[in-house]
């Protein structure tokens, strides 16, 4: 089924309050743009475990707490919240998750602990943006969409390009590392090629003038395990991200 991409993020944004997009949106990524362009070490620092915290803290309310308890209610009802919770977990959730990666690889680099931060940086677009953009592909049969495919050239062949360019700079970096980026590619694959796009499906559904509970139900289902599964991603960086800085320094 053929889905108009556009028209679902422009619903989503009717429906959320611009101040809340603003504050969800804006606000973080300004103040991300600012720490890596004018920031020292420590506030980048700050930036990103502030995101990550918050990311890492609302999914797993999600999936602990809210994916029971929705879970629980009867269609009707479970489409009234998801008409006024979606919206702002599509803009807020997806703000996070990039300040929180492009926060932690950039300050990485920044300290040594990521050589060749650029080759790097492609080697992430190829093996997690790509899947991950795929993924959505598949879901709303975008590939033949022109935005679609501007966008996985922007984002897939940009990261080649930037490969490429810097193969002479990529170096190993240390077991912490790269156990780091192999959670964060896992979790970018999951979030925002599988979790995402099956939000907006659902609230797709939920608002259509015939909703199917079957399909409901079936997305729910698969995001709430998927939430979990993230949970445990999240807690499994943080973990590696303590001993990186408490235990033996870029192992």
């Amino acid at each position: 089924m053929s889905v108009d991409v556009s028209t679902t993020i422009r619903g989503m944004a009717n429906r959320a309050n611009p101040a809340f997009g603003v504050g969800a949106v804006v606000v973080p990524l300004a103040v991300f743009v600012a720490a890596v362009l004018f920031g020292t070490v420590q506030q980048l620092t700050y930036v990103h475990v502030m995101a990550g915290v918050l990311w890492t803290g609302i999914d797993l309310f999600m999936s602990l707490i809210l994916g029971p308890v929705l879970g629980s209610l009867d269609i009707d009802t479970r489409a009234a919240v998801f008409q006024r919770f979606t919206p702002k977990m599509t803009f807020l959730m997806p703000t996070l998750a990039l300040t929180t990666v492009l926060g932690g690889m950039i300050l990485a680099g920044r300290m040594g602990l990521l050589p060749g931060l650029a080759a790097w940086g492609g080697v992430f677009s190829i093996l997690a943006v790509g899947p991950a953009l795929l993924a959505i592909g598949y879901q709303f049969d975008a590939f033949a969409d022109w935005r679609w495919l501007a966008l996985f050239a922007t984002l897939v062949g940009g990261g080649a390009v930037s490969l490429v360019a810097n193969l002479g700079a990529l170096a190993m970096p240390g077991v912490s590392i790269l156990a780091a980026l192999v959670i964060v590619g896992g979790l970018t694959i999951i979030g925002f090629g599988v979790i995402l796009p099956g939000e907006a499906r659902m609230y797709l559904e939920m608002t259509s003038a015939d909703p199917d509970a079957d399909l409901i139900g079936s997305i729910g289902l698969r995001n709430a395990k998927l939430a979990g599964v993230q949970g445990v991603l999240q807690l499994s960086v943080v973990a590696v991200m303590v001993y990186i800085r408490w235990g033996s320094f870029g192992l």
